[in-house]
């Protein structure tokens, strides 16, 4: 049986408004407030309703704020968030959405601060880069119909929509690389807690399941400091011809130490990182690594969030797909 279509009456009664002003909003009349006619237009996207004033509706004015974390975009991920930045701002320029970026403490990212800044800009759309969600926020988008969209981020539940790296693939490369050139006792330093994360430990465990000899290593940075697992490798603590870090930033602290001119450590002692970095650019020697396209991960999300601001409602998870570096710091085991 087709399903009814959606009319005026339809957008009134879930806005609470009067079939009047909603007829006026969609007619781009005078008399209406911008907030009203903005919740109008989107809630008649949403229901599919299908107007005959089809520029009022297609001139909607698409506001977003994309919330960056302060400590990632002036840390060690600063070039990581700086392309994701400006992939978003090209991708929403293109689409005609107004992107307001705000650099914010991660700790003070809650359901009520959200909620300000959204109404303070009559953002209709949210973007939160490298910010996992709380069951609270994801409640409240999934109750309001706000248009959500997770950079450099998942939703394990699949309730908001998402734009990534290939994590999982990613570090499967980066561990295929190392057993490839010999290695067989392999450390993965890896941390604790965020999905995305957690697929690239899943990546390398996955890899070194291919190679029957192979034994993997897993140290937790929550539990050890790169400092400690330094300390350890340098030790021979660890019985390891090779080690695969989370990220270039890691690797690269540890670079000199153990594939320096004064290392201690065997010539065919193998690194691998992360995400290619530009630090991992200027290492010495080259940190070999997995490239990630930061600024294809921007695009992505304003993609995503222009078709959800259109009135789609299917929750998509992109990935974006990573590239090999072989770097000067994986050796051929003899």
């Amino acid at each position: 049986m087709a399903s009814k279509r959606a009319n005026q009456a339809d957008i009134a009664e879930k806005l609470g408004v009067s079939v009047s002003t909603v007829s006026r909003a969609l007619a781009n009349e005078i008399g209406i407030s911008d907030a009203v006619r903005r919740d109008v237009q989107r809630v008649a996207r949403m229901l599919g309703y299908k107007s005959k004033h089809v520029p009022a509706v297609a001139s909607l004015d698409k506001r977003a704020v994309a919330m960056v974390p302060l400590n990632g975009a002036m840390g060690n991920l600063t070039s990581f968030y700086h392309g994701i930045v400006e992939g978003m701002r090209a991708q929403a320029a293109e689409q005609g959405i107004l992107l307001d970026v705000r650099l914010v403490n991660e700790e003070t990212v809650t359901l009520d601060f959200i909620q300000r800044h959204m109404a303070k800009t009559g953002a209709n759309g949210l973007v939160l880069a490298g910010i996992d969600p709380d069951e609270a926020l994801a409640q409240w988008a999934i109750d309001a119909d706000v248009s959500v969209v997770l950079a450099n981020g998942v939703d394990p539940l699949m309730r908001l929509s998402s734009v990534s790296p290939a994590n999982f693939f990613g570090a499967y490369m980066a561990t295929k690389h190392l057993l490839d050139a010999g290695h067989r006792r392999i450390l993965h330093y890896t941390y604790r807690h965020r999905h995305t994360i957690m697929q690239r430990r899943r990546g390398f465990e996955a890899a070194m399941a291919t190679v029957p000899d192979a034994e993997a290593t897993v140290v937790i940075s929550n539990e050890h400091s790169s400092h400690d697992l330094l300390a350890n490798l340098l030790a021979a603590k660890y019985d390891v011809t090779a080690v695969f870090c989370w990220n270039d930033s890691v690797a690269v602290s540890m670079v000199d130490s153990l594939l320096g001119q004064d290392s201690p450590m065997p010539k065919s002692f193998s690194m691998m990182g992360f995400d290619d970095l530009p630090i991992a650019g200027i290492a010495n020697p080259r940190l070999s690594t997995v490239r990630v396209d930061r600024e294809a991960i921007g695009r992505g999300v304003v993609r995503l969030l222009a078709q959800q601001l259109e009135g789609e409602r299917a929750v998509q998870h992109l990935e974006v797909g990573l590239t090999l570096v072989e770097g000067e710091t994986v050796h051929r085991l003899d």
